[in-house]
Parts: C-alpha cells; sequence; structure tokens
C-alpha cells in the first residue's frame, strides 16, 4: 500500500527564518482541541478561502477544532511580519485577524483567489510574501539583532547595548516588532529553548538551567504563566509537538 501523505508538512522558506508549512485537514470529526504556546512568531495563513494573520500570543492559544480546515502558511521570524503587514504588531497581540480586515478587501481578494487557484497554495504564497517585502524592504536590522541577542539567551540590557538602544527605544521598537517588549520576548524565547531541549531527551532540571531558568521551578513557574499548563501535562497530552496552528508530528518543531 503506498505511504500516506503525512498531514502536517514543514520546509525553510526562501524568506530568511520563515518556515512555511502545510496541514491537510483529515475526513470525520474534527482532531481533539489543541494549544499554540507563545514563540515570538507571527503566522500568514491561507485556509477555508480565506487569509488570517495569526498576531502574537502571551499565552497559549487553543486553535477551534471547527477552525482547522486544510491550509497553507508561513510563520515569520520574530519582528519580520509587521514590515510586511505594515502594522505594528501590538495592534495584533493575541489575536487572530483577518487579512481583509488590515488591507483594502479587493487587494485581499485577488490574493486570496491567486492562491486558490495555484495547484501549491502554500508556494503562492511564499511568492507573494517574497515580492512584497521586495517592496517593503527588510526590518530593520537593529530589531534584528534584537531578536537574534534575546533568541541566544542575552540578557535585555546586554542585547539593547548591542543594539546601541536606550530603555525607551528598545521597548516602543518591541512593541512595534514583537507585540510586547523585550522582557515579554525574552521570557518566550526561553521558555522555548527549554520545551526544544526536552523534546531531545533532556530532564526538566538540566533543560531548565541550560535555557537561562535559574532553576526547575523557575521553568516550572514560566510554564503556567505562558502556556496556562505544567510540563509533565503538556508532553503528555500530545501537545509537545503542536506550535503551529494545527497538530504536528512527533519530532516537528517550530521554534524560532
Amino acid at each position: 500500500m503506498p505511504q500516506e501523505r503525512p498531514r502536517y508538512q514543514e520546509r525553510p522558506s526562501r524568506l530568511p527564518g520563515a518556515v512555511v508549512w502545510t496541514w491537510d485537514a483529515p475526513e470525520g470529526p474534527p482532531p481533539a482541541p489543541r494549544s499554540v504556546l507563545p514563540d515570538g512568531c507571527m503566522d500568514l495563513i491561507w485556509t477555508g478561502g480565506r487569509i488570517v494573520v495569526a498576531g502574537p500570543d502571551t499565552h497559549a492559544f487553543e486553535v477551534d477544532p471547527e477552525n482547522r480546515g486544510s491550509c497553507a502558511a508561513i510563520r515569520f521570524a520574530p519582528g519580520t511580519a509587521p514590515v510586511l503587514l505594515g502594522v505594528p504588531a501590538s495592534l495584533l497581540r493575541d489575536h487572530r485577524a483577518d487579512l481583509a480586515d488590515l488591507w483594502p478587501s479587493p487587494a485581499v481578494r485577488r490574493l486570496t483567489e491567486r492562491i486558490e487557484q495555484d495547484p501549491d497554495p502554500a508556494g503562492a504564497l511564499e511568492r507573494f510574501v517574497l515580492d512584497r517585502m521586495a517592496e517593503t524592504g527588510p526590518p530593520d536590522p537593529r530589531t534584528v539583532a534584537v531578536a537574534e541577542g534575546l533568541r541566544r539567551g542575552r540578557s535585555v540590557a546586554a542585547t539593547a547595548a548591542e543594539a546601541g538602544l536606550g530603555a525607551r527605544q528598545l521597548h516602543r521598537r518591541s512593541l512595534a516588532a514583537f507585540g510586547y517588549g523585550p522582557k515579554t520576548l525574552a521570557r518566550i524565547l526561553r521558555l522555548q529553548r527549554a520545551l526544544e531541549l526536552i523534546r531531545t531527551g533532556l530532564p526538566y532540571a538540566e533543560a531548565a538551567c541550560a535555557a537561562g531558568c535559574t532553576d526547575q521551578a523557575h521553568l516550572a513557574r514560566e510554564m503556567r504563566d505562558l502556556a496556562g499548563t505544567t510540563l509533565g501535562a503538556y508532553f503528555g497530552a500530545g501537545d509537545a509537538d503542536a506550535n503551529s496552528e494545527t497538530p504536528q508530528p512527533s519530532g516537528s518543531s517550530t521554534t524560532a
């Protein structure tokens, strides 16, 4: 018998730091609810004849099973999507919005039709994003430096100094680029680092310290605050590999 095509697939995008992903909805009843943990990223999702923008989250977002139809999407590296969309990330914090609510309806309708008619919707969406980025230009390099510094576990103060930004400048730029302040982004990226280490088999306590937490108790508090659950419940429920708007197979990772 031919091997079944994986329902979730992803690949690196030609846009630096981005990931293109697709989900083929299963037949029958909708899948069980799944939680999407904050990761500092934003997604542009084509599904059900519409294009949706998934804003940056500050807490776990539970995807409605009824909204898990087949889709094609691109996940942007932190700070990238606001340049493409032309709106600050803070406007979309903890929110999912139709692109038609942000852009003129005729332009969104033409884009939606183009994607629907393409035999490779994910490729069509990626080409649009690349063309759009060619028009808007890349993100502010200092914003990119901030995201990279925090991703590597640098302190907010050290990251600001390296980027040549004062505290107020850093906070203002972070709200526009990431949707929240640099301390929140640092916490989210640290939690994602810890979860990634745990996925490799590292014990909770070792993963906590390696990711930058003071100890396992610190990681447990962050998990409750940002994910609304415990490490044991999260990994035990099978949500550990599901950080897109749809479920993913075991072993996948979409952390920035």
